[in-house]
């Protein structure tokens, strides 16, 4: 087993392996008291989404991320307002990231069939813009991406399953154009709409 040769590789040094699901490992368990570090890794595709998102909403946080991902994915994260998604719009709430390099798939042995690119994302001192309950916030912009080829009135109408007609109302509170698609938003512009949203009540949110 890899963690078995990796604690003899280290023996008698101050690296600590540890064998465990890194979803389900809690940083402050890692630490022992300390608050700061920096988090590195090359990240299979299947867990790069998850794994973000769960120590960038850990507490502590890390002060730093840099990671291997795929090409497509390292895109998707530093994208900016007309090429957005939720990844991008969730790594992007708490930090900011950019993309270093791209690695080829001859750096690989053997080489896989994808290239990927490393980011980094210094995370920010609290969230880039305002957003009072996080959890809400993402449950709108799930559902603005739900039919992300669609006019953001209809997506988040199908995302909530309301009428169109109330989320025209929420978008032009917000003073966004209910034409828009969704990858068209920029993160201040999903703060200002869940703020709208909550205004309103929240209608359409899954209890």
């Amino acid at each position: 087993m890899l963690a078995d040769e990796l604690s003899t590789a280290f023996d008698s040094t101050n690296v600590e392996v540890v064998h465990g699901d890194a979803l389900e490992i809690s940083p402050a368990d890692l630490l022992g008291g300390s608050n700061a570090y920096l988090l590195a890794g090359n990240l299979p595709f299947n867990i790069a989404q998850p794994l973000l998102r769960h120590y960038l909403e850990a507490q502590p946080q890390p002060d730093r991320m840099v990671i291997m991902v795929q090409s497509e994915v390292a895109d998707r994260i530093v994208a900016q307002p007309g090429q957005m998604s939720l990844l991008s719009v969730a790594v992007q709430l708490y930090g900011e990231p950019q993309l270093l390099f791209r690695v080829p798939a001859s750096a690989f042995r053997p080489p896989p069939k994808v290239r990927s690119a490393v980011v980094r994302i210094d995370i920010a001192p609290d969230l880039r813009v305002r957003v009072d309950d996080t959890e809400p916030f993402f449950d709108l912009v799930r559902a603005g991406f739900s039919t992300r080829r669609k006019q953001l009135r209809n997506s988040l109408a199908n995302g909530l399953e309301v009428d169109p007609a109330a989320a025209e109302k929420w978008l032009e509170e917000a003073g966004i154009d209910p034409t828009l698609r969704p990858q068209a938003l920029s993160l201040e512009q999903w703060a200002s709409l869940s703020q709208a949203w909550t205004n309103a009540g929240r209608p359409g949110q899954q209890r």
